[in-house]
């Protein structure tokens, strides 16, 4: 197989598994193995004991050359790949308050004739501009004097640690990434997404996953078999529409309008081809078409239906798309029962489409007004059951724990792109005894799907990790976990942390950070407009930067010994120019350590967390934290963005809708890695938890990471892998 250079970062970032050839120039790395080994402990990764003997056995130059991009994808996943300075060069000690230092810029303009005049001015009309002041928003030191106004850092056990291990060959591995990116049973984020129309053109000759569930993904796939001339993977009209917009460089998710390229003779053959087996293979798929009708009929400029008459059925689609026949569709079909109150005829017409049944079984439930009506439903949900995915039925499951919180808390409505918002609860409440027995004959039929080689050993820091449903919201990065996940919080010191560097034009992010009490009021905040918070000052900002052409950094330290609210939320705010998806690179992390270890305001080994900022909106909610009743911080994850407005935005601006949405996520509950495996247990798994001893056997391994010394033949469930846990 021949492979571009870089997919060997990819793997390492992907998988925390180095690629390394079955044959080579041996020879004594071992020095070089050490001493890689210590490069990578100062920025919190580490070589397993395999891993450093095998590159101890390597000629010293080969492992020299495998070291130095080891380290590289190691600094680059804990943001140690770009200097991280800091506006006041003490941070977090010796910053000014807010007003103080306002005034001393501006005693400063007024000192300077160049300046001297234009503030006044601006002065004597009752306001100033920050940005005309000399010395605001741009580093007055480098980083070298920055780094030298510190002490040096010490480490400590309690700082990040990830293993890295071996792998096999990087055909090898980039076939494996292929397959489990392929096959995953979860929708892939905007960034496992690129990887994987990218790999699958390497891949296109080799072997190909049985299944392929998740639409998005059989259409990347479906892009590689057109350009190939290989059969299509297609059972929907719609799997064609998809495949003609990704062809065409458009939304694959179909939510934003795209422009249809030309295709060749032979490309639209084959999508015709395809259109004509599909309604050939079934006529209410034409149902389909009436979504979308737009888009069908720019496509069916683009295709010429009229000059293939060997494929009718699919003329037949753009016919309906052009009105000139009628196809109801299922989705009509049941919003008239459901316009008529009649849940029995809305169940009986989707049975049909038992993924479509479940999507609307609250809605069914809530129709039902009679208790024979919801037996019905019952009954319907029981037989099609065994049909639906799995991805489905958890989300059912999911959403009827939420189900069950008090209608006073907001409803939380998350799209694709990440984007965010709350609102009031208006559903009626569902039948008590309904919802417990759909909840019973749910865990009853995911329960008998899974298969967990036993014996099945669990990490207690997985159990509170939340189950991706869908992997659209998880951005790329280190130690990210799926929306809804709780993780513990260690350390005195809680550090923030969002670099950019701007692409084209001036860009000014804003990091902030607001602090709520048990009633999610009573705000305090720190930002560019709020140096400290007051007494106990246990929050400060590190200076406001306000453009980025070589890249900036700004920080948050918190003493969380010292915070009298309940909750901590971090955010990133678009103040001016480009957005999140649009800058040269963005991202957001946070480092926790101890008071003693000093250091530079930015340590890689402290970092725990390191994510891209890449969504839609202008407002970024990455995570929240909260102290329990037991007094202790915990990490619930948000992975949420706010529309925000064009420029200008600040935390003053969206308390309340920070408020609302920190809320609905923190009260709402989450189907989680530990739901997965108490079910495992109850259905006769041999399901315990991990002490840290390593078994001689082979075991399913669920954790954060994988340990070293597992047996071969061990299977492992991790943070990189972790959609493998959902059954089929």
């Amino acid at each position: 197989m021949d492979v571009r250079d870089d997919w060997f970062e990819v793997i390492v970032g992907k998988t925390r598994r180095v690629p390394l050839p079955d044959s080579g120039e041996r020879g004594d790395g071992s020095a070089v193995a050490r001493q890689a080994d210590a490069a990578l402990m100062d920025v919190g990764w580490k070589l397993s004991g395999d891993l450093l003997e095998r590159l101890s056995a390597m000629a010293p130059g080969t492992a020299l050359e495998t070291a130095v991009r080891i380290i590289t994808v190691a600094r680059r996943e804990a943001g140690d790949h770009v200097r991280h300075n800091s506006y006041f060069i003490d941070f977090p000690a010796n910053v000014p308050d807010t007003m103080d230092f306002w005034l001393e810029r501006i005693t400063a303009a007024l000192a300077v004739p160049a300046t001297a005049g234009p503030t006044g001015a601006q002065l004597a009309a009752g306001w100033v501009n920050l940005l005309d002041l000399p010395g605001y928003g741009t580093y007055q030191h480098t980083w070298e004097e920055m780094v030298a106004a510190h002490a040096e850092f010490i480490p400590a056990v309690s700082d990040r640690l990830t293993i890295l291990h071996p792998g096999g060959a990087l055909g090898e591995e980039i076939t494996s990434l292929y397959l489990s990116l392929a096959g995953s049973r979860v929708p892939l984020s905007d960034d496992d997404a690129a990887v994987l129309a990218e790999v699958a053109v390497e891949c296109a000759a080799g072997p190909q996953p049985e299944t392929i569930p998740v639409r998005e993904n059989r259409a990347v796939i479906n892009r590689v078999r057109l350009a190939a001339g290989a059969p299509l993977l297609a059972d929907t009209v719609t799997d064609i529409l998809r495949l003609a917009v990704v062809a065409s460089g458009g939304d694959v998710s179909l939510l934003e309008p795209a422009r249809l390229r030309s295709f060749s003779r032979p490309e639209r053959r084959m999508l015709l081809a395809a259109l004509d087996a599909v309604v050939a293979g079934s006529k209410a798929k034409l149902g389909d078409v009436n979504q979308r009708r737009e888009q069908w009929k720019r496509l069916g400029e683009r295709l010429h239906p009229h000059e293939f008459p060997q494929w009718p059925h699919a003329a037949d689609v753009f016919a309906v798309a052009r009105g000139e026949k009628r196809a109801p569709s299922m989705a009509s079909r049941v919003e008239a029962a459901f316009g008529a109150g009649d849940a029995r005829t809305a169940a009986a017409v989707l049975s049909d489409a038992p993924g479509m049944f479940f999507r609307s079984a609250d809605r069914l439930l809530r129709t039902a007004d009679y208790v024979t009506e919801r037996a019905q439903v019952l009954r319907t949900a029981a037989r099609l059951a065994p049909r639906a995915s799995c991805r489905v039925l958890l989300s059912l499951r999911e959403h009827l724990l939420s189900r069950m919180v008090p209608t006073d808390v907001s409803r939380l409505y998350a799209n694709r792109g990440a984007r965010g918002m709350a609102a009031a609860d208006t559903r009626k409440p569902l039948d008590l005894a309904a919802v417990t027995e759909l909840m019973w004959l749910l865990d009853a039929e995911i329960g008998r799907r899974l298969s967990l080689p036993a014996p099945v050993l669990v990490d207690s820091a997985m159990r509170d990790v939340a189950l991706p449903l869908s992997g659209k919201a998880m951005p790329d990065g280190l130690g990210i976990m799926p929306r809804g996940s709780v993780s513990p919080v260690t350390g005195n010191v809680l550090r923030f942390f969002c670099y950019w560097r701007q692409r084209e034009r001036r860009t000014d992010y804003d990091l902030s950070a607001v602090m709520l009490d048990e009633q999610y009021g009573n705000p305090e905040h720190v930002s560019w407009t709020n140096y400290r918070t007051g007494t106990p000052g246990y929050a400060t900002y590190s200076g406001d930067v306000t453009e980025a052409p070589e890249g900036a950094t700004e920080f948050i330290d918190i003493q969380l010994r010292r915070v009298s609210r309940r909750l901590i939320l971090p955010q990133v705010h678009i103040y001016a120019g480009e957005g999140f998806a649009n800058a040269a690179e963005s991202f957001f992390g946070f480092m926790l350590r101890d008071n003693a270890q000093k250091g530079a305001p930015f340590e890689p080994r402290t970092v725990r967390m390191k994510s891209g900022l890449r969504g839609r909106g202008r407002v970024a909610l990455p995570l929240a934290f909260m102290r329990g009743d037991d007094g202790k911080w915990r990490t619930k994850w948000m992975h949420l963005y706010l529309r925000g407005h064009a420029n200008f935005n600040q935390v003053e601006g969206n308390r309340i809708s920070t408020s609302l949405l920190t809320r609905a996520i923190i009260e709402r509950e989450y189907l989680n890695v530990g739901y997965l495996t108490d079910l495992a247990g109850r259905s006769g798994a041999d399901v315990a938890g991990w002490d840290g001893t390593i078994p001689d056997a082979p075991v399913t391994f669920v954790g954060l990471e994988r340990p070293a010394g597992l047996a071969p033949g061990s299977r492992v469930i991790t943070l990189q892998n972790l959609g493998d846990l959902i059954p089929d």
